[in-house]
């Protein structure tokens, strides 16, 4: 792997993107006022297991979460495992809580989840090195115009951070329907073969949805709506 200087363009010092949308309903107001501060990361101090949860546990990592609808299904699906989930758009905070409350009383309440309401690069780097069992980024924004290409989150700088957190057989997950994107980061990837394995043997591995891998609301609008095409990337920490 080609070694990065810093101040290497490729890593992300800030964040890009809109931080809301349209007015949050009143229900989603009220989880954001009342919910969001107790299961909130903190603003500082290492990030770890015991610190956010009071026990041991497998800890996950979801960048850029969305609704909120991946990280729920899995939290809901491992309540054994932590499950840490950061988004900067308040809109889909808001959605999450949605999920996380028990989505009006559908569900019973998903209590092994924390969220960050920002930066989740901030976050990611007080998480104790090899903490992580899984790390997630699906179908972030691809940022398709080739002069914003630094400003994606799959580039060497922030890739070298999540194998950092990454424990040795730790897994990161990765999927997206824009092609530019693909390439773009088979490309980073294909840099970092010291320190990612990847998983698929062969085409089917990358083009069918795994099991255990809930489906979002976006990649479900992205396949059935626009008709795209979504391709899965699972790697192993060496």
């Amino acid at each position: 792997m080609t070694a990065h200087k810093p101040g290497d363009p490729t890593t992300i010092n800030r964040l890009y993107g809109r931080a809301k949308g349209k007015p949050l309903r009143a229900g989603q107001q009220a989880l954001v006022d009342n919910l969001l501060p107790q299961i909130a990361v903190p603003a500082d101090g290492p990030v770890t297991a015991l610190a956010l949860f009071g026990q041991d546990c497998p800890l996950h990592f979801e960048i850029g979460f969305g609704g909120g609808e991946h990280m729920a299904a899995r939290a809901d699906m491992l309540p054994d495992h932590g499950f840490i989930g950061a988004e900067p758009f308040l809109n889909g905070v808001a959605q999450a809580l949605t999920h996380v409350d028990g989505d009006g009383g559908a569900h019973p309440p998903i209590r092994n989840v924390r969220i960050h309401h920002g930066d989740a690069l901030e976050v990611l780097r007080r998480i104790p090195d090899g903490a992580l069992s899984f790390l997630y980024l699906l179908h972030p924004d691809p940022w398709p115009k080739a002069r914003h290409a630094k400003r994606r989150m799959m580039n060497d700088g922030p890739v070298d951070l999540f194998a950092a957190k990454l424990r040795p057989g730790g897994e990161f997950r990765f999927g997206t329907d824009h092609a530019v994107y693909l390439r773009h980061a088979l490309g980073v990837m294909q840099r970092h073969t010291d320190q990612f394995e990847w998983l698929a043997k062969e085409a089917r591995d990358f083009q069918v949805r795994p099991g255990g891998w809930p489906e979002t609301r976006y990649e479900h609008k992205a396949r059935t709506v626009y008709g795209h095409e979504v391709w899965y990337f699972r790697y192993r920490r060496r």
